[in-house]
C-alpha cells in the first residue's frame, strides 16, 4: 500500500486540511454487514516524527469531519501510523448500492439535461392511460414524473387541473386558488397549462405579482392567512376559503416535474383527497383534449387571474415566527445557498427588511443545475441535506469562503427542505439539527406556545430527538412518515413543532398559532442564525454537547429490491410476525405497526430495543422497501441491526 506525503505536525490544522486532496485514501466496499458503509485506510509515514498519538488523533478527527467518516482507529506498525476510517453513513439515499464514482464531483456536460428536449416532450408526448407508469399517481407530494418517461406531460396537468377544479367545487371551496412554481424546466409549462384549465372552470387564481418563483411554504402561509378568522383562529368551512397548487418536484433531478395540491388546511392533502383527485384525473386522461381550456395569452389577462405579492406577504410575516432582534444584535453572518431554487429572491428582501447580515452564496438559477455536484447515485439532485450534493459549496467554504460567514443554510428548489452547514463540521445530519431545534425551541425560547404542546417526529426520525425531548421534558408525538400527519396536531396545539428525517420541519408562531402546515425550509435556516446568536454556539457545537449528554448514535437507510406483491404484504404485518427476541444484542421491547403518537398505521413495521431500532416500510413509487435503523452503541452494531432487520422483514413477508 502506498503511503501519503509526509505532513509536518507543526503545520496549522488549516494548512493540514489543504493537503487532504494529496492523501492516498483507499476505499473498499464490504458486502452484507457493511453494505451501508465504506471503509478507508490512510497510511502516514511517522519515522521522522516519532509517536505523536495526540496530534494524529486530532488530525484524524478533522479527516472524519471533512470526509464524512465517523470513527477511526490508530495503529503504529513499521514506523507508520495506519488510520482506519469507517465512513459516516449518509442520512438519506440508497445505502445498499455502491456510491457512484462521480458522487460529489462537479456536473459535466454529459450530466446536463437538454431543456428544449424536456419541454418539447411535455407538449409532444401523449401518455398511455393503460400503462401504469404513465397514469396519474397523486401522493402527498403530488404527482411527479418526467416528460421523457411519459409520466409528466401536458395531458397529465390538464387532467389533474380539471380534477382539482371539480374537487374544490364539490368541497365548497370558492375562494382564490394560490398557485406557485419552482425553477425546474417543466414547472413553467405546467403552471401555464394549469392556469388555462382553472380559468376555463371559473376558478379565481392568484399568481405572483412579480412573475417570480414561489416556494412551497409561501403558498401554505398564504392559504392559512387567507383562511384565518377575525379572532385569529383558523377557518375550515364557510364562504371564500382558499386552497393552492405548487408546481414542483421538490429536490428531484432537473428532468422531473411535479404538481401538488394544498387544500384549505394549507398543507399536504390527506389520502382521501389525493385519491379522489388522482382517480378523476385518470378518468379524464384518455380524452384530455376534450377538456375546456382558455389559451394562456387570454387566460392570463382574465379578471379571474389576480396578482399577489407573495414575497412581501411572506417576508413581512416572518417576524412572527423568528426572533430577528437576536440575529441582528448578535451580528451573526448567515450565508444562504438556495441551490438555484424558488427562495433565491426572498433572501435579499429578508436581509433588507430586517437589517441582517445575510449573503446569498450562489444566486444562480439554471434549469440544468450545471453548478451542482452530483448526488450519491451520480445524478444531479438539489438536496441541501446531502453531503454529495452540497460538496461544491462545502469545498468553496473550506477554501476560504468561511471568512465571510459564521454558518450557511441551504434550501431545495421549492424551499421545503433545509440544510445547515457549520465551520469545521460540514453539512449537519438533519436528525441532529432537529434535536438541536427541539432543545432550543422548547427550552424557554417560545414562551407563547400552548402549555403541553409536544414535539412531533416521524417513526423513522432519530431517537436522539426522544432523549432530548424527555430531558426538557416535552411530550413526544410520534407519527407515520409524511408531513401530512403534523397538520391536525399543529392546528390543535398537540404539537408545536413537527420534523422529519428528510430535512423538513415547521413550528408555531410566537403566539402559538400555526405558521405553515407544509414543510418550510426557510425558517430552519433563519432559526440556525437565531440559535447561534442567542447561545453563542452554532448548531453543530450544540449537537456535540448533546452527544456528550445523550450519547452518539449512528443512523442509516437501506433500500432493498422487492416485488409489488411483497410490498402489499407490509400493510398486513403485525408484531406477531416478528419472532426475533433480540436486535443488535439487546432485548426487543417494542414491535409496532402503528405510530404511538396517533395510532395510525405506519405502513410497515418498527422494532425497538433500549439503544437500537429499525423501521421497514415499502416505497410508494418504486419496487423497493426501505429499512431505517439507528444504534446508540456503535457503527458496527448499526451494521448488525441493518442485517438483522433484513432477515426479520424477509421472514415476516415470507410467512
Amino acid at each position: 500500500m502506498n503511503s501519503c506525503p509526509v505532513v509536518a505536525p507543526l503545520l496549522s490544522w488549516a494548512n493540514v486540511l489543504k493537503t487532504l486532496p494529496d492523501f492516498h485514501i483507499f476505499r473498499k466496499s464490504r458486502k452484507r454487514v457493511f453494505r451501508a458503509f465504506h471503509v478507508a485506510n490512510v497510511v502516514i509515514p511517522m519515522e521522522k516524527y516519532g509517536d505523536l498519538p495526540k496530534i494524529w488523533k486530532s488530525f484524524s478527527e478533522i479527516i472524519c469531519r471533512q470526509h464524512n467518516f465517523t470513527m477511526f482507529s490508530l495503529s503504529l506498525k513499521n514506523a507508520q501510523n495506519s488510520i482506519k476510517f469507517l465512513s459516516r453513513p449518509m442520512l438519506r439515499g440508497t445505502m445498499n448500492t455502491m456510491v457512484a464514482k462521480n458522487a460529489g464531483m462537479p456536473a459535466t456536460p454529459e450530466d446536463l439535461i437538454n431543456v428544449d428536449e424536456v419541454i418539447g416532450a411535455y407538449y409532444d408526448v401523449v401518455p398511455d392511460p393503460s400503462a401504469p407508469a404513465e397514469r396519474v399517481i397523486f401522493g402527498t407530494s403530488g404527482h411527479r414524473g418526467s416528460s421523457l418517461k411519459h409520466s409528466f406531460n401536458e395531458a397529465h396537468i390538464v387532467a389533474i387541473s380539471q380534477a382539482i377544479a371539480e374537487y374544490r367545487k364539490s368541497a365548497g371551496v370558492n375562494g382564490p386558488l394560490y398557485i406557485g412554481r419552482d425553477t425546474h424546466a417543466l414547472s413553467l409549462p405546467a403552471w401555464k397549462t394549469a392556469i388555462e384549465v382553472l380559468v376555463a372552470n371559473g376558478v379565481r387564481v392568484r399568481i405572483d405579482s412579480r412573475d417570480d418563483y414561489t416556494p412551497t411554504p409561501v403558498i401554505s402561509q398564504a392559504i392559512l392567512t387567507h383562511n384565518r378568522a377575525a379572532d385569529g383562529t383558523q377557518r375550515f368551512t364557510g364562504d371564500g376559503l382558499a386552497d393552492g397548487i405548487v408546481v414542483t418536484p421538490s429536490h428531484n433531478p432537473p428532468t422531473d416535474g411535479g404538481f401538488k395540491y394544498d387544500p384549505v388546511t394549507g398543507g399536504p392533502a390527506p389520502a382521501e383527497v389525493t385519491n379522489a383527485i388522482a382517480n378523476r384525473a385518470n378518468e379524464l386522461l384518455g380524452n384530455f383534449k376534450a377538456i375546456k381550456r382558455i389559451p394562456f395569452d387570454q387566460a392570463i389577462k382574465s379578471d379571474l387571474v389576480e396578482r399577489f405579492d407573495y414575497r412581501e406577504h411572506y417576508v413581512d410575516d416572518l417576524k412572527n415566527v423568528i426572533d430577528f432582534d437576536v440575529i441582528r444584535s448578535s451580528g451573526v453572518r448567515l450565508g444562504i445557498d438556495p441551490l438555484g431554487g424558488a427562495s433565491v429572491n426572498y433572501w435579499p428582501l429578508i436581509n433588507e427588511k430586517y437589517d441582517l447580515n445575510i449573503g446569498v452564496v450562489r444566486p444562480d438559477v439554471d434549469p440544468t443545475w450545471r453548478f451542482m455536484t452530483l448526488d450519491h447515485d451520480g445524478k444531479i439532485r438539489m438536496d441541501p441535506s446531502s453531503t454529495y450534493a452540497m460538496k461544491g459549496l462545502v469545498d468553496s467554504l473550506n477554501a476560504g469562503a468561511w471568512d465571510n460567514y459564521d454558518l450557511v443554510g441551504g434550501t431545495d428548489p421549492d424551499a421545503d427542505r433545509h440544510g445547515i452547514v457549520c465551520p469545521n463540521w460540514g453539512v449537519m445530519n438533519p436528525n441532529h439539527y432537529l434535536a438541536v431545534c427541539v432543545a432550543y425551541l422548547f427550552g424557554g425560547n417560545r414562551p407563547g406556545w400552548p402549555a403541553g404542546a409536544g414535539v412531533g417526529k416521524t417513526v423513522v426520525s432519530s431517537s436522539l430527538i426522544d432523549r432530548v425531548a424527555a430531558s426538557i421534558p416535552a411530550k413526544l408525538v410520534e407519527v407515520p412518515v409524511g408531513f401530512k400527519w403534523f397538520v391536525d396536531p399543529l392546528f390543535t396545539g398537540e404539537v408545536a413543532f413537527g420534523g422529519e428525517e428528510s430535512s423538513g420541519m415547521s413550528f408555531l408562531r410566537f403566539n402559538g398559532r400555526v405558521w405553515t402546515t407544509d414543510k418550510d425550509g426557510i425558517i430552519p435556516d433563519l432559526l440556525a442564525a437565531e440559535i447561534t446568536g442567542k447561545t453563542g454556539k452554532n448548531p453543530a457545537q450544540i449537537h456535540q454537547e448533546q452527544v456528550a449528554e445523550f450519547g452518539e448514535s449512528w443512523y442509516a437507510r437501506v433500500d432493498t429490491p422487492t416485488t409489488l406483491e411483497q410490498k402489499q404484504k407490509f400493510a398486513n404485518l403485525t408484531g406477531d410476525d416478528v419472532t426475533a427476541t433480540t436486535l443488535g444484542g439487546e432485548e426487543i421491547i417494542a414491535k409496532m405497526t402503528k405510530a404511538p403518537g396517533n395510532d395510525a398505521p405506519i405502513g410497515g413495521l418498527k422494532v425497538v430495543t433500549k439503544d437500537n431500532w429499525f423501521a421497514a416500510r415499502p416505497s410508494g413509487t418504486e419496487n423497493i422497501y426501505k429499512v431505517y435503523a439507528e444504534s446508540f452503541v456503535s457503527p458496527e452494531t448499526l451494521a448488525s441491526v441493518l442485517d438483522e432487520a433484513t432477515e426479520v422483514v424477509d421472514k415476516a413477508l415470507a410467512d
